[in-house]
């Protein structure tokens, strides 16, 4: 499925902005489970410096330094984008315990190697409740994906979406104690409790095609940026992505902008201003898929 993303980003501030310099995740990269065609990445007011690095985990992280005076900040990041389903069959019959030991020996320490992502982090610390509750799931001998489609079903039906709950700082536990959060909690309780037993388990944002009701057109910036899990299962099955907010496993409906150990690596922006006063934030997302559209709206050099 090819699809074309449109994620804009406004910042308005109530007093005049001197200086900033931002770091911006907003570029998907090419991967076995997505083919990058194309990308572009604008901002306004026009950046004294940009500057481009890969980041810890392969993310392409992006700087821009303004030092034009300004209030309102604009930042345009267009991508068109073939996803296709993970490769390879998924093996409910490996058990979870061969799983944790092979993750264990493994001696890949690459961007995607299972050893970076079976210890805590800052923003996923362990915690005995949210370990507890996973390991309701996982059984002994249990096959690891099934054990894991059935943490995430129950994710599903135990929480609720409440976008006004939590905000991007929200501990994970409160969350879970709470009950409610969005995307960003769900996925950070779901990889709290796999890394609380052992298994190697990663944080993944990016976008998620949404549906229309029946009979009306789709709306323009009505997509969501979001977050799931991407769950080691094994030496042979790889990478599985869960999205417990929404019960599926993440295919090709889900496009993947940077992964890592937990929000903090892969933050779409961050960064610092100059200015006093308060701020706004409105952010729109589209993700289209291209056979919906008569012709191309994007073009890339």
């Amino acid at each position: 499925m090819i699809y074309q993303v449109r994620h804009r980003t406004t910042y308005a501030y109530e007093s005049e902005v001197s200086f900033a310099r931002c770091v911006l995740r907003l570029t998907p990269r090419s991967s076995a489970i997505q083919t990058v065609l194309g990308t572009s990445l604008t901002v306004t007011p026009e950046p004294t410096l940009t500057f481009d690095r890969l980041g810890a985990f392969g993310e392409l992280a992006t700087t821009v330094v303004i030092e034009t005076p300004h209030k309102a900040l604009i930042i345009d990041a267009h991508a068109r984008v073939d996803v296709h389903s993970p490769p390879g069959r998924l093996d409910f019959g490996a058990a979870w315990e061969a799983v944790r030991a092979q993750a264990g020996r493994s001696p890949d320490l690459g961007a995607e190697g299972p050893v970076n992502f079976i210890y805590p982090s800052p923003r996923a610390p362990l915690a005995p409740p949210m370990t507890e509750y996973a390991r309701a799931s996982f059984t002994r001998g249990r096959g690891v994906v099934d054990a894991a489609t059935e943490l995430m079903g129950r994710m599903w039906r135990d929480f609720t979406y409440d976008g006004e709950a939590t905000d991007v700082s929200t501990a994970p536990v409160e969350a879970f104690e709470a009950r409610r959060g969005v995307c960003q909690d769900f996925a950070h309780i779901m990889i709290c409790g796999l890394r609380g037993l052992g298994l190697p388990a990663r944080y993944v944002s990016g976008f998620l095609r949404t549906y229309p009701p029946p009979g009306r057109p789709r709306l323009e910036g009505a997509d969501a940026t979001h977050a799931w899990v991407c769950l080691w299962c094994g030496e042979d099955t790889g990478w599985i992505g869960f999205d417990p907010t929404n019960d599926v496993l993440a295919q090709d409906d889900h496009i993947v902008l940077a992964s890592g150990r937990d929000y903090a690596d892969v933050a779409p922006i961050d960064g610092i201003i100059l200015a006093p006063g308060k701020q706004t934030l409105d952010v729109e997302v589209d993700v289209i898929p291209e056979s919906e559209l008569a012709a191309p709206r994007l073009a890339f050099g």
